[in-house]
């Protein structure tokens, strides 16, 4: 690969040697995933993207920073420096999972979410995956996640072809109705994309965060999309609501919240999320 100017700068001006090894790592659909090397730095991950929008490793660096503030959250990954098309951070190695690996996850999930403010969204917008997240702050929980979530989703896969005028008109009916099935909420501090891809087992067999889309939203929106694309050890659900408690009917909800992020996949990767979000649809409009 070609390492960018900019990052080579960087290197040199931290006194870190020479690049003497770029391995490819196993990352997301979006971004290049590299494992870096030098002579006298600490080994590294090198995501780039030379197609990427606009201060996407900014909101990602910043969303990082955020995440690592919480007193009692979860390991987080530093990061080294960040350019247009390029973000360096610490290497986390993958490790066996500790014995109370499952509680503090639940533990620092929760943590996260104990973090409040008084209104939803974020000082910035910054992306999901490589779709952007509108983080215009709003007092009203549903008006949020109604706007800026399903609707904004919607109206971009409509645009696209990828949702017929009666998907829409559900959609919508969905969006209008949130209130009937969404009960209010405080704006938590949330990782945004909590998949089980986006957590990892670092060193001491702690649990770790990365890639996030942060934000102040819905919590039960953010632990709801832990069991989009596989389900966590149940412990993780006892441990967290230890801590938060969860509001009686959450997992009827489950389906709800992830109709967001199955949306954006819908509008990042086409058609063959198609029948799920349809089936979730019908469901609810």
């Amino acid at each position: 690969m070609n390492i960018p100017e900019s990052l080579l700068q960087y290197i040199s001006k931290s006194n870190w040697g020479s690049v003497v090894g770029v391995k490819s790592l196993h990352g997301g659909g979006i971004n290049s995933v590299y494992l870096l090397e030098t002579e006298l730095g600490p080994k590294s991950v090198l995501k780039t993207n030379s197609k990427c929008p606009e201060h996407m490793f900014t909101r990602e660096s910043e969303g990082l920073y955020a995440l690592s503030a919480v007193d009692g959250g979860l390991r987080v990954p530093e990061v080294y420096n960040h350019g247009g098309d390029w973000i360096l951070m610490e290497y986390i190695p993958h490790s066996i999972p500790a014995t109370n690996y499952s509680s503090l996850l639940g533990e620092g999930i929760a943590q996260m979410h104990l973090t409040v403010e008084a209104s939803f969204g974020y000082p910035e917008n910054n992306f999901i995956g490589s779709t952007v997240q509108v983080n215009t702050w709003t007092e009203d929980g549903h008006v949020f996640f109604a706007e800026h979530r399903l609707l904004f989703q919607g109206d971009m896969a409509r645009a696209k072809g990828l949702l017929s005028q009666e998907d829409y008109k559900l959609l919508n009916r969905i969006a209008r109705r949130l209130n009937d099935f969404v009960p209010s909420q405080p704006a938590s501090l949330i990782h945004g994309d909590l998949w089980s891809g986006n957590i990892i087992v670092g060193p001491g067999g702690v649990p770790t965060i990365i890639d996030p889309a942060t934000h102040f939203g819905w919590a039960e929106a953010d632990l709801a999309m832990t069991s989009l694309f596989g389900q966590l050890d149940s412990e993780v659900y006892i441990a967290y609501e230890g801590i938060r408690p969860l509001i009686p009917g959450y997992l009827d909800r489950i389906d709800i919240y992830n109709l967001y992020h199955l949306l954006n996949h819908l509008n990042i990767f086409g058609e063959s999320y198609l029948s799920h979000v349809q089936t979730l649809l019908r469901k609810y409009g």
